[in-house]
């Protein structure tokens, strides 16, 4: 059997390392666009704060590592058509047009870069000093721009998990950074109640955040960029040296799409929980086709850690594996300068819109016991649902040190098991003096939403 999967990113590459795992005699060719697979755009970030050196450190496994495991590399090849009906793969690399046949397809070619109807974004570009953070050649690009021209100023326009980090990741080489957000409040995923804690931090640190900022071009001026925007509808402008746009992204889908794929959620592909496209042998995974949300069903959420999990389903059933994608809860995690802010499940709007009868209480609670030195508050937004009582949605932000992202990672597991608020009080969660309490954080923030929502009688 030959497998050939498309991608070199995280949905591609796990699926051609399960495979490998569960059939050593499997024949793997993984197809990458560049020469650069299995790096980690994550820690793209933590590469321009200097806290990851050198960039090659971002590489989760060495093309050596790869190959040892048995699969074949195609770099450089892009892959430009699927004939479903012959099992071949149209690409194109150095040497021309070519095509690879195959038994089963694996397609994990993940998103594009979004400019969200920005004039400008589409016709300038690194060398005019406008850069987006999608891959390892963008990552070049910028860091060229910082080394060759050292600009002094940045604009980046959005304030979600990446721009937020780039803030950080500027500032720390000693730039003047402008952040322009379009809704009300950094960080979108989050109300704007603990939003809030997190435009506070990055003040502190020096950045100049503008929200309620709808920006509307990108211009090329002999004095440097102008960034033109409406502020709560009257026009401004905003100039810098550099730009960086992360105002998200868009699914890739124009390879399944033309080979006969439905898009969805978001204009992605439509997979089942099996991964599979609709396409005889063609099973998709990653930030180009839709997510499984257990709460929400078909939706579209491009996360690393879904496309690793979705990968993986697809690898498997590419050998005539069972295997299903459990489903996704949206839980997210993001550290800015001193802060980390999480997320997962539902807010209470989002439960309204898909059919919840949702309430939200907020508390603070002490990461650990306060007579030990060093206790620090984390603030949390429980949403739960007032006909079930069910856990739909927590939101966090404490402190760097408050382990945060192990409380939402409870969280996230009381959603995903269908826990109801009350619930969370019965689990027999870590305790010692240093480190918690014996009603955790996230134990004292679900019994406050108890208190308020739920009457006596009611609750587990």
């Amino acid at each position: 059997m030959h497998i050939v999967a498309i991608g070199g990113s995280d949905a591609g590459i796990s699926a051609a390392l399960r495979a490998r795992e569960l059939d050593s005699s499997v024949d793997m060719t993984v197809v990458v666009a560049d020469e650069y697979p299995n790096y980690s755009i994550c820690g793209i970030p933590y590469y321009f704060s200097g806290d990851v050196k050198p960039w090659q450190s971002l590489a989760h496994r060495t093309h050596a590592d790869l190959e040892a495991t048995g699969m074949r590399l195609r770099l450089n090849t892009l892959a430009t058509r699927i004939d479903a009906g012959q099992g071949r793969l149209t690409v194109l690399d150095e040497d021309g047009q070519s095509e690879i046949s195959y038994d089963e397809l694996i397609v994990g070619t993940g998103a594009l870069p979004s400019f969200a109807g920005i004039a400008g974004l589409g016709e300038l570009g690194p060398e005019d000093g406008v850069h987006v953070i999608h891959s390892m050649g963008d990552t070049f690009a910028l860091d060229a721009h910082l080394a060759d021209r050292a600009p002094s100023s940045a604009v980046i326009i959005g304030a979600g998990y990446v721009g937020l980090e780039m803030a950080e990741g500027f500032r720390a080489r000693g730039m003047r950074v402008t952040q322009l957000q379009r809704g009300p409040e950094v960080l979108s995923t989050l109300d704007a109640e603990l939003a809030v804690l997190v435009h506070e931090e990055l003040v502190e640190h020096g950045v100049d955040v503008h929200t309620n900022t709808i920006v509307r071009a990108v211009e090329k001026t002999g004095s440097g960029l102008v960034v033109h925007a409406d502020h709560l509808g009257e026009p401004v402008s905003h100039t810098a040296e550099l730009v960086l746009a992360v105002v998200g992204v868009r699914p890739n889908t124009a390879l399944l799409e033309d080979a006969g794929a439905k898009l969805g959620a978001g204009r992605a592909v439509v997979v089942d929980e099996q991964m599979r496209t609709g396409i005889p042998h063609v099973f998709a995974a990653g930030d180009g086709v839709v997510t499984h949300h257990r709460l929400l069903g078909a939706t579209y959420l491009p996360l690393g850690t879904t496309a690793h999990k979705q990968g993986r389903v697809a690898g498997e059933n590419a050998l005539g594996g069972e295997a299903r994608f459990a489903g996704s809860v949206g839980t997210q995690v993001v550290k800015v300068f001193d802060v980390v802010a999480a997320r997962t499940g539902l807010r209470e709007q989002e439960a309204a819109a898909a059919g919840y009868a949702p309430a939200t209480t907020q508390a603070v609670a002490d990461d650990h016991k306060r007579y030990y030195p060093g206790a620090q508050p984390i603030s949390f937004r429980i949403t739960g649902d007032r006909d079930t009582g069910r856990l739909l949605g927590a939101q966090l932000v404490g402190r760097l040190g408050t382990e945060t992202a192990k409380r939402v990672d409870t969280c996230a597991t009381a959603i995903f098991a269908g826990l109801t608020v009350d619930q969370i009080s019965d689990l027999d969660l870590s305790y010692t003096p240093p480190l918690g309490s014996p009603w955790d954080a996230v134990q004292t923030a679900t019994q406050a939403w108890s208190r308020a929502h739920l009457p006596l009688g009611a609750r587990a």
